[in-house]
């Protein structure tokens, strides 16, 4: 059971879970009122794994050092629970719109993207932090959603074995092989210049 709210009647329902043979869209997301975190890929519902206290850590040690080099930049740092839909075609009617994630950190450049809602349209940076809860092909999934729409740069994180890898899209709009961090070694972006982390940093415990 989970509970949607009834626009006509301005009250909430409880109704079936949603059948997990149709596709959704933005549209009904926003109707949707769950406990847990939910995002939508290509219309199919996916819960969010519980974050756990490494994954929470890590997560703040990353946005503080992101947020503090951005501090009075154009590009802008989110942090979760942060709606990021990214539109088929450039389609941004609410009904269309059939993939809403929730990226752990995000970053984007364009302000035009950003709206009450989160944001409209492929960040420049995305990051994920993993945990022993996601599955293979939930990552999977990820890595074709964030190249399709054109997200620029993807990290994935990996608290536990503290490492990260990133891939950068090219001139073709796929992503390079991955570029592998791991011990002492500094990530450097290269879609937002001067942005650079140590893992020594990140991975304080």
């Amino acid at each position: 059971m989970f509970t949607v709210y009834d626009t006509d009647k301005d009250v909430y329902t409880q109704v079936e879970e949603p059948d997990p043979s149709l596709n959704y869209t933005y549209a009904d997301y926003l109707k949707w009122n769950f406990e847990e975190r939910l995002e939508l890929f290509r219309g199919k519902i996916f819960r969010l794994s519980a974050s756990n206290t490494r994954h929470q850590a890590t997560a703040g040690h990353l946005f503080l050092a992101i947020g503090n080099f951005l501090k009075r930049q154009k590009c802008k740092p989110f942090i979760a629970p942060f709606d990021v839909r990214l539109p088929v075609r450039n389609s941004k009617k609410d009904n269309e719109v059939t993939t809403v994630v929730q990226p752990d950190i995000c970053v984007v450049c364009d302000e035009s993207k950003i709206d009450s809602r989160g944001c409209c349209g492929a960040p420049d940076l995305v990051i994920e932090i993993l945990s022993p809860g996601n599955t293979k092909k939930e990552v999977k999934l990820k890595y074709g959603l964030y190249e399709e729409a054109g997200v620029k740069e993807y990290w994935m994180v990996y608290p536990e074995e503290e490492n990260v890898v990133v891939f950068t899209l090219n001139d073709t709009s796929k992503y390079d092989p991955a570029i592998f961090y791991a011990g002492d070694d500094i990530v450097y972006s290269k879609i937002i210049p001067g942005l650079a982390v140590s893992l020594a940093d990140i991975f304080t415990k």
